[in-house]
This record gives structure tokens, C-alpha cells and sequence, in this order.
């Protein structure tokens, strides 16, 4: 915490319209008092990893989230979720996957003890009653998603050598390398084991 915290500038105001800012004046800082909030918010740009993992534009964030209103400002807790698109990082094949995550912030009240005496980079504020979700929801849901996604915990990837995925590929496929100087033995015995083979077990000497 800071001590000795010198006047901060007071926060710009938050926009009405936006979909991530919450009225909380029906609370009216009555501490116990608590209301649902459902609400889904389209995702404007992209979040995550490009050719990784991401929640795509266009796609939307539902929220799930109660709000209560506490001593020294209003507790946000729920979950968010998302649907996810990316690749697999061992054989590429492209994954979707379901993102949840729970959310918990105390939005502080200006001239609460709590405003006072930590940074806004610590507890975020209200602002004129109002609360900003889109910084606590973006930053958890980025940091739930995966570093590397898998198709399945046991996906086995890509062979190296010719680049087909090993699920696909015929039981003890391998890419045996023979030094060209020991070639044409090999074609040599091949071929006698092959005719040994043709002239059968009843070959006489």
C-alpha cells in the first residue's frame, strides 16, 4: 500500500453506452445489498495469442456476475465465458474450446479508506457510481487462455521427417536413413533374400 499519497486526478468520466460500464446507484452504498447481472458483450478485437489461441472479433463474452455493495465499495464477483479458436500446437489441426473464468474485484469508493490508501493500478474505482468492467474481464479471460492448446492431452503431433500427423500414420512408420556407401549391399541381399524367399523352404542345394 501507499502511505504519504499525494491527490489524485479525478478519473474521466465513464461512457453510459458502453456495454462493459455498470450502473451501481441502486445499491446507494448500503453495505449487504447485491443485485445479478447477465449480460453478453460483443468482443470488439480480437483477445489472445494471433495464430495461437484467441477469442475472435465478432464473437461474444457472456457474464454471469453478482454485485454487493460492501464498506468500502462494491464487490464484483461471477464468471465470464467465451468460445476460443486456434490450433493445435503439436499437430496444428484447428481447436475450438470453451473459456471460463472467475472473476473477483472490489471496485473501491472514492474517499473510502481503501481509495486512499492504494494505487488505482491496485483496486480499481468507481467513477461517479459507475463501474468499468473491461479491464478486470479482459485481463482474465487473455491470462486463462492456453500458451499451448492441445486437440487432445494425448495428441502425439507430427512426424518430423515427412510432416504427417502420427495418428494418421500406419503402426511403426519410421524414416530409416542408410549410408549411401552400404546402398548397394543392401540392394544386393535384399534381392538374394527375396529369391531365397520365391525358391521356398523345398529348394534343394
Amino acid at each position: 500500500m501507499s502511505e504519504n499519497k499525494s491527490p489524485q486526478a479525478r478519473p474521466a468520466q465513464l461512457d453510459d453506452r458502453s456495454p462493459w460500464v455498470l450502473d451501481t446507484r441502486e445499491l446507494g452504498r448500503h453495505a449487504g445489498l447485491s443485485k445479478a447481472v447477465q449480460r453478453a458483450i460483443p468482443v470488439e478485437s480480437a483477445l489472445g495469442v494471433p495464430d495461437v489461441i484467441t477469442i475472435d472479433a465478432g464473437s461474444s463474452l457472456e457474464l454471469d456476475l453478482i454485485l454487493e455493495s460492501v464498506v468500502e465499495g462494491v464487490l464484483v464477483s461471477g464468471t465470464a465465458s467465451a468460445v476460443a479458436t486456434g490450433h493445435c500446437s503439436r499437430c496444428l489441426d484447428p481447436i475450438t474450446e470453451d473459456v471460463e473464468v472467475d472473476l473477483t474485484e472490489l471496485f473501491a469508493y472514492p474517499g473510502s479508506a481503501t481509495e486512499e490508501t492504494t494505487d488505482e493500478d491496485e483496486i480499481p474505482r468507481l467513477v461517479d457510481d459507475r463501474i468499468d468492467l473491461e479491464p478486470m474481464v479482459r485481463d482474465a479471460v487473455v491470462l486463462a487462455l492456453p500458451l499451448a492448446p492441445l486437440c487432445t492431452e494425448d495428441c502425439q503431433g507430427l512426424c518430423i521427417e515427412c510432416g504427417v500427423k502420427w495418428a494418421d500414420l500406419e503402426p511403426g512408420h519410421g524414416h530409416e536413413k542408410i549410408d549411401p556407401r552400404w546402398a548397394a549391399l543392401v540392394d544386393r541381399f535384399g534381392d538374394e533374400t527375396a529369391d531365397d524367399q520365391a525358391d521356398g523352404p523345398g529348394k534343394q542345394a
